[in-house]
């Protein structure tokens, strides 16, 4: 190697190209063609505006024109108005927010929301916030807090070496201290800031102020107007170092938060049109555009992209008079060409003349990979992803320099309807600006993320020159002149570039040149059938020749004049350059769609792929290239031995690097999974190779039939993958070496196939059947079955419990006043037990650009309101744990026409349970033994084209979850083959996409109701046996339960009284009594509620008073129970013993809040003191009462802790509130602490929390009580998280 010389300059030009596409050289001919009079839409993940490059253009106007969220991750609810009271205003937050004078406010109303800033953080600076608020904000005081809890007890431990039982009371406090911080640090959760929002108009225009202190020190806050009015733009602060700005919707309702949900669409736009006046080797492509930054990444969904949010975001670029568009975002589309976004899409460019330029795709190196919209669109300039010499050194720092060639990972066309799918390529990597957030200025991206906006940079360069000479060319124009100038490159398949490398000042000059022509602003639309192109692909389609009828129809720019549609008469020449393809040789078109026949001849073609094209030139001038091409693929596979080992084997095959070798092979009928080994004959050479394999069912998009394995050969190793296959189908195995695995290698590799079927598939069980039958027969070769049927989670299916449409706000307005509905669908379903579970809506769910409707969002809500998660079209990304409690689930669907709405008002959705452990279902080989539960099934080897019947058995019904009911069914799967190849292969999935698992056999299983259980133990009472009551005494006993029933809502004591008479030893009458006293609403001064709390106590006492405890003590120690009436002892014994601890719990709280009442008011002013005592008064203790009186309250309450003890434990459920208030009482706050947060555990809400807040604040462990505070505006919020 020679050595690197430090004089060689560094090569710039690679780290964000723009030579290779002729950018650079354009400028130097025309520096004032650099994009300046071009608007481009950046529909991303949104652009930081602070981001280097992205102040100004090259003429010094703004460079963002606007910033618009149009997700609405970051929507704030300002419903809410207030009017402050001596200059301060109470936040949502609870904070108190201080005016500042200067603010101008001629209403003197302001509105408020609240928002919790990790709902619109970028995931990645949440998690270095989160790291670095532990790091300064809770491990210090909290390390502190552990050593002082510490030292307190050695000391207490030392000084009372024999301690006594109040001692150990005391002991124990200072154990709770511990464990309380210890569980604390555990529990550690971090709510992130929550900040306080306030809006008011000033007489000219919205202003908003985010608290960012955190403090409502509203005077440190910036002040923002919407950005589009004045530019304004503020930062979260130095260590998030965020940037926001605002907009504002609905008459002042709703405010919207903009910031950047990832890094991702800073650094397209620097791409496209970074501008940097003092280092000018940095600038993007087209310096002098102006961008809308739009974004369409949802922050709650990861910022994966959603309807609402593009189609919001075309709205925006129609209203904004955007010149293009660049998106760099796509899916896999089951259905090419249509659904309602695309609709969207293609109406914003046929009618408002937007050019669409989009990613490829980054799922290759397999054919018809690419994404939607970029490769699946008509309306839409796809664009591969390129990379260059100069860019290997400059960006990866390759230690050589190879040939240019297309990144492994860009989509392959053709798209599924025979369309090409990708339009032309462009460098597929930069180093280029990237948000503040980041820390850093600039980072390396690659993908066909970057390679459209390098393209979409160069098509602004073309459409300013062509502005600036008076020019306004159609979108069908600039598409045939990037199209028919395109540079293509050597050795790289037409499916990976498209038509070429685009070239800008080549497309310019064909512009300028061909304006003139009558067909110059023409659209043309291919059709064949209902395909875009002709895809010949299935073993039966090239068996014979074939005609296809292709429609041409010209397309002309929205309001055309209707003589020009008259006059329009062109006289073409088809032309296609392979002898295995007849055309006509000529076409005549005027304005409709006329047809001609195409012939393919496949006989005679060698194995692999063939691509041509039908070209249609005008006659008049032929020069300009083609008008519009019919793309034509044709796959001839190739046909597996039928030997005994039914493989295809490759020896001694040559990979440079980035080379790929596709083969297209018709699976053996019976196979299921195919085996492919790779062997290095390389010994200096280890090499990282692709493997990748798609099979293309209609209706299904590839990644649904897709295996993608990033693998290492090392120097002379092997490696063996195992991958799904589909009988009698044609399989695309790819193998591609690396784009960047430097050296050649030589290595042989072969594919075998193998076969266990499966009848019926899938698996559906049912509960009632007991014993269900399948069959496994082995087509191929000798095949080892050993099956099992294992369940994985539990499905239920829920329905509305209501629904609401209504028509949305502005912002969901298309051209022609077109107004967009929603209709609001709520669930709501218990979680049994702590677990994972998925939310999904299975009519609309893996669709998203196909879908029909406009979009689908689904957030759940704890009882609270409290949002814990979201999802949309693709459930298995949105998994969330919940703890066990209720939930609501609301769903959110649009579309234009709310009649279409009107049919999903009963729409079922599902959520998947998934189960702690699995269950395994016991497979038999034999019905009988299946039917005793007798032999399980073991291994058993199947000879070429034998079948073995297996019997599954029901699952226990102790197995079956809790919670489950009829509707609702398991799922899971069924593994057949014994070998570990064919077990992968069941698992085997498109990694890179992170999506789901695929099981060659699904299961599912359909519950039944459980079984009866039987009442008293399965003993029948004897009816006769039992005297009748006589009928005046029953209603005389109904009637007295009715009355004693309504005791606690008549605060009267004539009810008590008049019963006492006759009931006086009914002890449900006295435990009533104790509730109604007990009730907290009465008393209305500190007076009253201690005369109430020492009635209260008296009452206890009667209850206590009525039970014989030494019988229920007894009784409680028996073993078991032979008398014949156990039953009904049983539960008397347990009233007895539920009402006993009752009585004790509310005479020990009447005990303790007579000694936390604060001291009666001297000037007879009211003091109201009800609820439970809040901890704040706990200190000053009553000095009303005379000091023996308030020392029997002390020993009473004491005896009463000991008393209760007695009969339960202090953390049961029913004493907590007892055993709280006691510890309140005796100052014991870490006790009290213990079980406050147990109740908050019990019963979450805001008071029991606030309780908690309040003690650690005692205890002296502010962190704790701030971070917990903190968490109420987010765990209690007043209303749900708008869509």
């Amino acid at each position: 190697m020679a050595a690197h010389s430090t004089e060689e300059p560094f090569p710039f030009h690679g780290l964000l190209p723009k030579k290779e596409t002729g950018a650079a050289s354009y400028l130097t001919r025309f520096p004032g063609y650099d994009g300046r009079g071009v608007l481009i839409a950046i529909l991303d993940t949104g652009v930081d505006p602070g981001a280097p490059g992205m102040q100004v253009t090259t003429e010094g106007k703004p460079k963002i024109v606007d910033i618009i969220d149009t997700t609405g991750s970051g929507d704030v609810n300002m419903t809410t108005l207030v009017e402050p009271k001596d200059g301060t205003i109470t936040g949502l937050s609870g904070r108190t927010l201080k005016i500042p004078p200067a603010w101008v406010n001629p209403s003197g109303k302001y509105r408020i929301g609240v928002k919790n800033g990790y709902e619109f953080f970028p995931k990645a600076l949440k998690e270095r916030i989160q790291k670095e608020r532990k790091e300064k904000m809770w491990d210090p005081p909290h390390r502190a807090a552990l050593a002082e809890v510490s030292r307190r007890t050695e000391e207490f431990d030392l000084s009372h070496p024999s301690p006594s039982q109040l001692e150990k009371l005391q002991k124990e406090e200072l154990q709770s201290q511990s464990e309380l911080l210890a569980s604390l640090e555990k529990k550690y959760s971090d709510p992130g800031p929550v900040y306080d929002c306030v809006l008011w108009h000033d007489d000219i225009t919205w202003r908003a102020v985010v608290d960012t202190s955190e403090s409502g020190e509203l005077s440190q806050c910036t002040v923002l107007g919407s950005y589009r009015e004045t530019q304004e733009y503020a930062s979260l602060g130095n260590a998030e170092m965020l940037n926001y700005s605002v907009n504002i919707y609905d008459e002042g309702n709703t405010l919207c938060i903009v910031t950047s949900g990832g890094a991702h669409g800073t650094h397209v736009a620097s791409i496209a049109a970074g501008y940097f006046p003092d280092e000018p080797e940095r600038n993007g492509v087209a310096p002098g555009a102006q961008i809308l930054a739009l974004k369409i990444g949802d922050t709650r969904l990861s910022t994966m992209e959603t309807g609402t949010g593009l189609i919001r975001a075309m709205i925006e670029v129609i209203n904004h008079k955007c010149d293009l568009v660049n998106y760099s975002y796509g899916e896999a589309t089951h259905w090419p060409n249509s659904g309602r976004i695309c609709e969207v899409i293609t109406e914003a460019v046929q009618k408002h003349n937007v050019m669409f330029v989009s990613s490829a795709g980054n799922n290759g190196p397999c054919l018809s990979t690419v994404g939607c919209p970029g490769g699946t669109t008509s309306s839409v300039i796809g664009v591969g992803a390129y990379v260059t010499p100069d860019m290997m050194v400059a960006e990866y720092s390759l230690r050589e320099k190879l040939p240019p060639n297309q990144y492994t990972w860009s989509s392959r066309g053709p798209s599924t309807d025979g369309a090409l799918g990708v339009s032309i390529s462009a460098p597929g990597g930069a180093i280029a600006s990237v948000p503040n957030w980041t820390l850093r200025g600039t980072q390396l991206m690659n993908g066909t993320s970057m390679s459209s906006p390098n393209a979409c940079g160069g098509i602004a360069l073309i459409l300013s020159g062509l502005k600036q000479n008076g020019i306004r060319p159609s979108v069908p124009a600039v598409r045939r002149a990037l199209e028919n100038t395109a540079l293509k490159v050597d050795d790289i398949e037409v499916f990976a570039q498209g038509h070429g490398i685009i070239q800008v000042d080549r497309a310019l000059d064909y512009l300028t040149q061909h304006a003139s022509l009558p067909t110059s602003h023409l659209g043309f639309s291919v059709t064949v059938g209902a395909q875009r192109g002709i895809y010949l692909r299935d073993p039966a389609h090239v068996l014979a020749p074939s005609d296809h009828g292709v429609g041409i129809e010209p397309i002309f720019p929205e309001n055309t004049e209707n003589s020009e549609r008259i006059s329009l008469q062109l006289h073409l020449a088809l032309t296609c350059a392979t002898p295995w393809v007849q055309c006509p040789s000529h076409l005549e078109l005027m304005n409709q769609c006329r047809h001609f026949n195409v012939r393919i001849d496949p006989m005679g073609l060698r194995e692999g792929l063939h691509y041509t094209e039908v070209c249609g030139y005008d006659t008049a001038a032929p020069a300009s290239g083609p008008l519009f091409r019919v793309p034509i693929t044709v796959i001839i596979p190739t046909k597996v031995s039928d030997g005994r080992n039914q493989e295809v084997c490759f020896t001694d095959v040559h990979f440079r690097p980035g080379q790929i070798r596709r083969h297209f092979i018709t699976v053996p009928q019976g196979a299921s999974w195919a085996e492919i080994t790779l062997t290095s004959h390389s010994g200096d050479v280890s090499s990282k190779f692709v493997l990748h394999a798609v099979h293309l069912v209609k209706q299904r998009a590839y990644r649904a039939n897709e295996f993608y394995k990033f693998s290492s050969l090392l120097e002379k190793g092997s490696l063996t993958e195992a991958f799904p296959v589909l009988s009698g189908r044609i399989v695309e195995l790819c193998i591609a070496r690396w784009w960047a695995s430097l050296g050649d290698v030589t290595v042989d590799y072969s594919i075998s196939f193998h076969g266990l079927t499966t009848s019926p598939s899938p698996l559906h069980i049912h509960a009632s059947e007991g014993v269900t039958n399948f069959e496994v027969s082995s087509p191929l070769r000798y095949e080892d079955v050993s099956p099992s049927v294992t369940l994985k989670s539990w499905v239920q299916p829920l329905r509305p419990i209501n629904s609401k449409i209504k028509s949305l706000g502005l912002r969901d307005v298309l051209p022609n006043n077109r107004q967009l509905y929603e209709i609001v669908l709520t669930y709501s379903f218990h979680q049994p037990k702590s677990g994972e579970v998925t939310p999904s809506c299975p009519m609309l769910c893996e669709l998203l650009y196909e879908s029909e409707f406009d979009s689908q969002l689904w957030m759940l809500f704890d009882q609270n309101k409290r949002l814990l998660g979201s999802g949309d079209a693709y459930p298995h990304q949105y998994s969330l744990k919940l703890e066990k409690g209720d939930y609501t689930l609301r769903l959110q669907v649009r579309h234009e026409q709310s009649s279409e709405l009107e049919r999903l008002k009963d729409l079922p959705f599902v959520v998947s349970h998934r189960l702690s452990t699995t269950l395994s279902l016991d497979v038999y080989e034999t019905h009988r033994a299946a039917l005793m539960a007798k032999k399980k099934a073991n291994s058993v080897t199947l000879f070429p084209g034998a079948t073995q019947p297996f019997y599954v058995t029901a699952l226990p019904d102790d197995k079956v979850p809790k919670g489950t009911s009829p509707g609702c069914y398991m799922t899971g799967s069924l593994v057949v083959p014994k070998s570990e190849y064919g077990k992968k292969a069941g698992q085997a999935s498109a990694k890179r996409q992170g999506k789901f698992k695929k099981d060659i056999v699904p299961v599912v299983y359909h519950l039944i109701p459980a079984p009866n259980k039987t009442k008293n133990g399965g003993k029948e009472k004897d009816k006769e046996g039992e005297k009748e009551k006589d009928v005046k005494e029953e209603f005389a006993e109904a009637l007295r339960d009715l009355k004693i029933q309504w005791m606690t809502k008549l605060d009267t004591n004539s009810l008590y009284d008049e019963l006492k008479e006759n009931f006086s030893s009914y002890l449900p009458l006295h435990v009533q009594r104790l509730h109604q006293l007990d009730l907290e609403k009465s008393a209305v001064c500190v007076q009253e509620r201690v005369k109430r709390l020492l009635e209260v106590v008296s009452a206890a006492d009667l209850v206590i008073s009525q039970i014989d405890q030494t019988a229920l003590a007894v009784y409680l120690t028996m073993k078991t129970d032979p008398r014949p009436d156990a039953a009904s002892i049983k539960s008397d014994m347990e009233k007895q013993k539920s009402s006993l601890l009752d009585a004790l719990c509310r005479k020990g709280c009447a005990l303790a809040d007579q000694l936390l009442l604060p001291p009666a008011p001297q000037e007879g002013a009211s003091g109201a003191g009800t609820g439970p005592a809040p901890a704040e008064v706990a200190g000053e203790q009553v000095t009303s009462s005379s000091d023996e009186s308030q020392e029997a309250v002390v020993k009473t309450l004491t005896d009463t802790f000991w008393e209760v003890q007695k009969w339960a434990e202090l953390t049961d459920s029913k004493v907590l509130t007892f055993s709280y208030k006691h510890a309140l009482a005796n100052k014991m706050y870490g006790r009290a602490l213990k079980y406050s947060s147990k109740i908050v555990e019990d019963k979450p809400n805001k008071d029991n929390m606030k309780n908690c807040i309040q003690l650690m604040r005692h205890l002296g462990w502010t962190h704790c009580a701030t971070f917990t505070e903190n968490w109420l505006p987010i765990m209690y919020p007043v209303e749900y998280t708008p869509f």
